[in-house]
C-alpha cells in the first residue's frame, strides 16, 4: 500500500471543532448565489476547497436506485446522522491518518457523483475500447509487478487526470483556486497538480503538443467557469473506464459558487472511441473554516513501487525454494483494492 508523507490539514483540527453541528444541503436554494467580484469583475471563485464532504457519495449509483438523483427527505436525514458519525469518529481517531473524515461538514442529497448517463453508472466501453489492454490496477490489484509500468499513473505520482484530480479520496482533498486578469489556478492537493488556465479567448495549442493533463481554455457564462480541455497524450486513464483514454478525449468543466462556502463541480468527459456517450459528474465541494492545504510531497515516503517489485521478488524466490523442496503452489495474492463505497478508488 502506499506511503506517502501525510502533511495535510486534516491532522490538526482545532479541539473546539467537535461542537460544531454538521451543516444540512438541502435541496437547492429556488435564488442563485451571487459571488462576489474580483477588481477586475470575475466572479471570485478564490479560496481554500475540499471534497471530503463528497467522499461518502459513491462514484456510480448503487443498481438499484435506478434513475433516482437525490436521497428523500428520511433517507437524508439518515445520511446526515450517518456523516456526524464518520466526522466523530475521526476525531477520536489515532495514527498517521488521524482526522481523515473530520472535514466532512455538509451533507449532500446526491446518490452518486455520476449524474448523466442516468442511471449514475460510467456508459458502456465502445468495441473498440473492449479490445484494448486493461489499465494496470498497480497497488490496487494482484500484479504481476514486473517493472515501474505495472503501476497505476497514481502510484507512481505522475497524474490523476483532470478529473480524477477532482474526485474524492480516502485522504487528500484539499483545493486552492487562485485568480488573476486573464486566468485562473486550480492546484489540487493529491501529486500536488496545478491548473494554469488561460482565460484571454487565446485558441488551444496546436495538435502536435499533448500531455497527460492537456491544453485547458477557459471563460466565464455568468457566474460559471467554463473550461475546455483538449490535447490530451492518450497516455491516462479515463474516469470510470479500466482502458487508456484516446487522443480525442475532450473534457468541460462547469464550476460555480453555489453558496458562500460551497462549490459546484461539473464535468462532462468525452471520448467517443472510449465510451458510447459522454459522462457527466457532479461534485460538491466546501470550505470549512480553519481548513488549509498543506504540501504533499507526493513521492517523499512514498515506497509503493520499490515495495511493490521487491515483494514480488522476494515472492520468486519463496515460489522456486519451495519447489526444490517439492512444495508445488500458487503464488500468493497480493492484499489490496482500497474501495469508495463498493466502487475501485479512481485512479486517473
Amino acid at each position: 500500500m502506499r506511503q506517502h508523507l501525510r502533511v495535510v490539514s486534516v491532522c490538526t483540527l482545532a479541539v473546539g471543532f467537535t461542537a460544531i453541528a454538521l451543516a444540512q444541503s438541502a435541496k437547492p436554494a429556488t435564488k442563485a448565489h451571487t459571488a462576489a467580484k474580483t477588481p477586475w469583475g470575475d466572479p471570485d471563485l478564490q479560496g481554500v476547497w475540499s471534497g471530503d464532504s463528497a467522499f461518502g457519495i459513491p462514484m456510480q449509483r448503487p443498481e438499484n436506485l435506478g434513475t433516482k438523483a437525490e436521497l428523500t427527505d428520511e433517507e437524508f436525514a439518515e445520511k446526515v446522522k450517518r456523516d456526524e458519525r464518520t466526522r466523530d469518529n475521526a476525531l477520536k481517531a489515532v495514527g498517521p491518518f488521524r482526522g481523515d473524515g473530520a472535514w466532512l461538514t455538509k451533507s449532500f442529497r446526491q446518490t452518486s457523483l455520476i449524474v448523466d448517463p442516468s442511471n449514475g453508472r460510467s456508459p458502456t466501453l465502445t468495441d473498440d475500447a473492449q479490445r484494448r489492454p486493461r489499465l494496470p490496477q498497480g497497488t490496487y490489484g494482484n500484479g504481476p509487478f514486473d517493472g515501474p509500468e505495472d503501476f497505476t499513473m497514481y502510484d507512481r505520482c505522475i497524474t490523476l487526470g483532470v478529473v480524477g484530480s477532482m474526485t474524492p479520496k480516502i485522504y487528500g482533498n484539499g483545493y486552492r483556486i487562485v485568480q488573476a486578469p486573464g486566468y485562473a489556478v486550480i492546484m489540487s492537493e493529491m501529486i500536488h497538480e496545478a491548473r494554469v488556465i488561460p482565460l484571454d479567448g487565446r485558441p488551444h495549442l496546436g495538435s502536435g503538443v499533448r500531455m497527460y493533463m492537456g491544453d485547458s481554455r477557459g471563460h466565464f457564462e455568468g457566474q460559471t467557469l467554463v473550461v475546455d480541455t483538449t490535447n490530451f497524450n492518450g497516455r491516462a486513464g479515463i474516469l470510470g473506464s479500466p482502458v487508456l483514454a484516446t487522443t480525442e478525449m475532450k473534457i468541460v468543466e462547469r464550476i460555480t459558487r453555489v453558496e458562500a462556502d460551497v462549490l459546484r463541480y461539473e464535468a462532462t468527459v468525452t471520448d467517443p472511441k472510449t465510451y458510447v456517450q459522454p459522462l457527466t459528474i457532479v461534485i460538491p465541494f466546501t470550505s470549512p473554516t480553519g481548513y488549509q492545504v498543506l504540501p504533499y510531497e507526493c513521492h517523499e515516503g512514498n515506497h509503493a513501487v520499490l515495495q511493490g517489485l521487491g515483494g514480488e521478488r522476494a515472492e520468486d524466490r519463496a515460489v522456486e525454494e519451495d519447489a526444490r523442496r517439492g512444495i508445488v503452489r500458487a503464488r500468493r495474492p497480493i492484499q489490496g483494492g482500497l474501495t469508495v463505497g463498493g466502487q475501485p478508488i479512481p485512479q486517473e
